[in-house]
């Protein structure tokens, strides 16, 4: 049949729609702008967009949060009330919507226990396999597969309780440097300002030499000073000084061990458990040896292996293994089979070098939805839509064809194929293009193309047609000279995960990428070893690597993938300071002032402000039984925030709420004449997140979007002397050509005399570096050497690099 051309939807009026097709009329998510789209089923059909345009407020907000509340009402009513507080999309008529399955790149909660076993429910098999078909010691009673399980009583070893391994202190981690005395800071694992002195004087009210070396000191008074679990209650007279008069006060001991273990298991502030964990020494447990599990479940082997050793191998090592044991219509035989079937799909994604046992929490938002795609290819559904929140991100090129097989793959299996997805490769294997925009926020929420690829040439509003259409000036890498370093930054020696005394070189001073195909050691290199080196230099601590060249480094700046809040009460505008500047403008308006309401009352997180519904979150959480739990908008503030009072005062006109609101472009023209606030808002800009609201929760924050706020933060800073920004494949979520934008000012931080070196697989990003650190050659046990290292040009030309031969198509383009 022959689509009208709907409203938002410009020339659709001469393409072909399927029949079956789903039919959007109204849609007014977030951004958009009442559009009305067809898109077919049985297809793969690709949202793009710049960031922020609305492709995800289409394909998510609307397309899969519909079928999400269909889905709610048909299975009882206790559902549908839930539903009622989570909210309906906001369209007018969605028709031919199927069932949807929505796999999002969120990452995974900090949990030790969570792991790729557990996601895939491979460790479920494994573990049955171990029951049924283990070689049991001989008299020995067969073990339930909950046996097997570090994550149940009955299988976690008692001593680190299914951990592995024990955090412990020992004198030389909590004082590092035996010549200092007490007072000079010997115990370093002790808090600084007030509360160190406080425990100080504390001892010295109990009796002991503060001033004395720490080496001096009786061993039974060291032992009792660490690690004693008394906590004695004293009264101490503080030393008079001449500006004030301190009285004495009753004060509790407490042991340096005693400290660190209470600030790293409990303390919410991130700065504080780093401090306490570097007074830490992680050993694994000696009751099992790190392998988490009893005695009796490690007696059981299979194939000559206890399940601990089964799981820590890598998953293309375990299939290799379990297909020697797939003939014959046994137990072995079915599980082994079963097994080597589910870990060929990931293997076949690229995540071959990841094992059973490898904790969620290691893995990228990539990694993550990858395991999520298998499990779903694996489960026979048919006729469903799968959502996804582009599957490509953190994917090497060498491994893209794999992941377009296996979407391929669900696609003929009956289902259909929402992706937003910005790598161009994806987009033309699309058989259907929904192009959103023309630009971000405010300025994009219109459909301005729907229909197969090519069509997309004669669109020329669109900002994707230029780099899936380039022409002979467009989508190439720029070419100019590269810069030559100042200097390099010497790694020596180094072994962790799976680097195997591996030597690198990382230039200074100029702009570096760091490739390789997933699980080639990469973020090892960068995140652990470079940057935990430097830091270490920085923080006069004992240098974990060996290096060479760390005295040019002034200063190092993690910018990395981690949410800026697990809550909605943290925001863009409170991460970055500029909601300060905008406080302090509604304090100092006439109305604020007549009804004494200072700074702090425009503050959500202070009572005499705040709704108090919502306690200033602006939502509420929504806990559901089967599913995660959800927030829902506060019914008593609407999300605003605020209690009414507060939302009275005004400032030209907009209520404190209304700025929350506003996008960093619209808040830019707002507050052009604050400038507190302007520096702020302008840094955003140019890190292309003019499109996100100053009140946007973190919990709706892509993992790309935080480490661009964390950017532009320090970017707003002024800063001297050298410094070294690392950072964590900062084009993840963007649009080509947001790319553009933010590389801008990645190549401006070192023409200002800094270094810069990010791990990334776009390969237009690769091809602009000056220098580059190619590893491989695969990923896990078979990568972990640097392959190739030089300029663009010359990592093309390594024969045996997995990056090469895609480096060398973008340079030529």
């Amino acid at each position: 049949m022959t689509s009208p051309a709907p409203s938002g939807s410009r020339g659709s009026a001469d393409r072909v729609v399927p029949d079956g097709s789903v039919r959007v009329r109204g849609a007014r998510e977030h951004n958009l702008k009442g559009v009305d789209v067809d898109i077919p089923r049985d297809a793969l059909v690709v949202f793009t967009g710049v960031s922020g345009s609305g492709k995800s407020s289409l394909a998510f907000g609307t397309l899969y949060a519909e079928a999400q509340r269909r889905y709610f009402e048909s299975v009882a009513p206790y559902a549908r009330r839930l539903i009622h507080q989570i909210g309906a999309p906001k369209v007018e008529e969605i028709t031919g919507l199927p069932p949807a399955v929505a796999l999002e790149q969120r990452r995974s909660a900090p949990t030790s226990r969570s792991s790729v076993g557990t996601v895939t429910t491979l460790s479920n098999s494994l573990r049955m396999l171990f029951s049924r078909a283990g070689d049991y010691p001989e008299g020995a009673e067969r073990l339930d597969s909950d046996a097997f399980s570090p994550n149940t009583a009955a299988g976690a070893c008692p001593a680190c309780h299914g951990l592995g391994r024990v955090h412990e202190v020992t004198e030389e981690s909590l004082v590092p440097d035996p010549a200092l005395s007490i007072r000079d800071g010997a115990i370093s694992a002790w808090p600084g300002a007030w509360q160190g002195k406080n425990l100080r004087d504390i001892l010295a009210a109990l009796g002991h030499d503060v001033d004395r070396p720490w080496r001096e000191l009786p061993q039974a008074d060291r032992d009792w000073i660490l690690f004693t679990d008394e906590q004695p209650v004293v009264t101490v007279h503080p030393v008079r000084d001449a500006e004030r008069i301190q009285r004495p006060y009753q004060g509790t001991y407490m042991s340096a061990r005693r400290y660190v273990l209470h600030t790293y298991a409990d303390s919410k502030s991130t700065s504080l458990r780093a401090r306490a964990e570097r007074h830490l020494v992680h050993r694994p447990c000696a009751e099992c040896g790190g392998r988490r599990l009893r005695p009796e479940a490690l007696a059981v082997t299979f194939a000559g292996h206890d399940i601990a050793r089964l799981a820590a191998l890598p998953l293309s090592a375990l299939a290799d293994l379990l297909r020697k044991e797939t003939d014959g219509d046994g137990a072995a035989a079915t599980l082994s089979r079963d097994l080597v079937a589910r870990i060929e799909v990931l293997t076949e994604l690229g995540l071959g070098y990841l094992g059973i046992d490898r904790p969620t929490p290691t893995l990228s938002a990539g990694e993550l939805q990858r395991l999520r795609l298998a499990t779903q290819l694996r489960s026979g559904l048919f006729g469903v839509v799968y959502v996804l929140d582009e599957p490509s991100a953190g994917l090497h090129p060498a491994d893209g064809e794999a992941l377009l097989t296996v979407l391929d793959r669900l696609k003929g299996a009956g289902n259909s194929l929402f992706v937003v997805e910005h790598h161009m490769d994806v987009v033309r294997r699309a058989d259907w293009i929904v192009d959103v925009g023309p630009q971000a926020g405010e300025h994009g929420g219109q459909v301005l193309y729907s229909g197969p690829p090519a069509g997309l040439a004669d669109v020329p509003e669109s900002a994707t047609r230029r780099f899936l259409f380039p022409g002979p000036a467009e989508g190439r890498a720029p070419s100019r000279t590269p810069r030559e370093p100042s200097g390099v930054l010497r790694l020596r020696g180094v072994t962790r995960h799976n680097l195997r005394d591996v030597d690198a070189d990382v230039p200074l001073g100029v702009f570096t990428a760091v490739t390789g195909v997933s699980g080639s050691g990469k973020s090892t290199l960068v995140g652990d070893v470079l940057a935990g080196t430097v830091a270490a230099h920085l923080e006069q601590e004992e240098l974990p690597f060996a290096a060479e060249g760390l005295e040019a480094v002034h200063r190092l700046v993690r910018v990395d993938q981690k949410p800026i809040g697990r809550t909605p009460r943290s925001n863009l505008a409170t991460y970055t300071g500029l909601f300060d500047a905008v406080r302090k403008v509604f304090a100092a308006t006439d109305e604020a002032r007549s009804r004494g309401y200072t700074v702090g009352r425009f503050s959500f997180n202070v009572q005499a402000g705040r709704c108090e519904v919502c306690q200033g979150e602006g939502f509420v959480a929504v806990e559901l039984l089967f599913l995660p739990g959800a927030y829902a908008p506060c019914t008593a503030c609407e999300g605003a925030r605020y209690n009414p009072e507060t939302l009275e005062v005004a400032y030209r006109g907009r209520n404190i709420a209304d700025v929350l609101a506003m996008t960093v472009d619209a808040a830019a023209e707002f507050l052009a004449d604050v400038p507190a606030a302007l520096r702020s808002l302008r840094t955003l800009q140019d890190v292309g997140l003019g499109y996100l609201r100053l009140g946007q929760p973190a919990t709706e924050l892509s993992g790309g979007e935080a480490q661009r706020i964390k950017l532009a933060a320090e970017l707003q800073r002024a800063h001297r002397g050298h410094t070294l920004y690392v950072l964590d494949e900062p084009t993840t979520g963007l649009h080509p050509a947001d790319t553009e934008v933010l590389l801008r000012q990645l190549h401006g931080l070192v023409d200002a005399g800094n270094s810069v070196v990010v791990v990334e697989h776009d390969m237009s990003v690769v091809a602009g570096a000056d220098r580059v650190v190619d590893l491989g050659p695969g990923g896990g046990t078979e990568g972990g050497r640097v392959v190739a290292a030089g300029t663009p040009a010359q990592v093309a030309a390594v024969a045996g690099s997995a990056t090469a031969g895609y480096l060398a198509r973008c340079l030529k383009s």
